[in-house]
């Protein structure tokens, strides 16, 4: 397995989406370098506790780590979390309903630490799309903060086809 690093670098930006954010505290601060550093910045849910990120990629991607943080200590920090692959067109009832390829459920103190949880690496190959279905906060609050979320993996390797050698060919 290749070495695990953040993927930063391979999100498009531009495919970013983030359901049921507050205007002023977008997805942006929990996910851009430098932002994410800053506990003043932090992604917000708008009208109930959930929230519903797309990430894209610009390529595809094998995830073996997610770390969600939030240093909120009045109860809004995320709690119930599930993951989907590849489905950017997903909405809260198909997020509520469908099955995850990954569920967990975060302590306080995961979130408080920004604790890397582990992903099932054979679940998450190829991987275009990452949503991340936030379904509650710690203290089922009226919103959710999150000041940083990291994904960690690496890219899809591409094999080159003109390095491959007939079987008995010598180098």
């Amino acid at each position: 397995m290749a070495a695990q690093t953040d993927l930063l670098d391979l999100i498009d930006w531009s495919s970013v989406e983030c359901l049921n954010q507050q205007p002023s505290h977008p997805v942006s601060n929990a996910l851009k370098q430098g932002y994410r550093e800053d506990d003043g910045l932090f992604l917000e849910s708008d009208t109930d506790d959930q929230l519903l990120i797309h990430v894209a990629f610009a390529q595809a991607v094998k995830l073996q780590g997610i770390v969600i943080k939030s240093v909120d200590t009045e109860g809004r920090a995320p709690r119930r979390i599930k993951l989907f692959t590849n489905r950017a067109s997903l909405g809260f009832s198909e997020a509520a309903d469908f099955t995850a390829v990954q569920e967990f459920e975060l302590s306080e103190d995961d979130v408080k630490e920004g604790k890397l949880q582990q992903l099932k690496y054979v679940k998450f190959q190829a991987v275009n799309v990452l949503s991340i279905f936030i379904e509650s906060s710690q203290g089922d609050e009226e919103t959710t903060r999150v000041h940083k979320i990291a994904i960690f993996g690496n890219s899809g390797e591409k094999m080159n086809v003109s390095e491959i050698k007939k079987q008995g060919e010598e180098s």
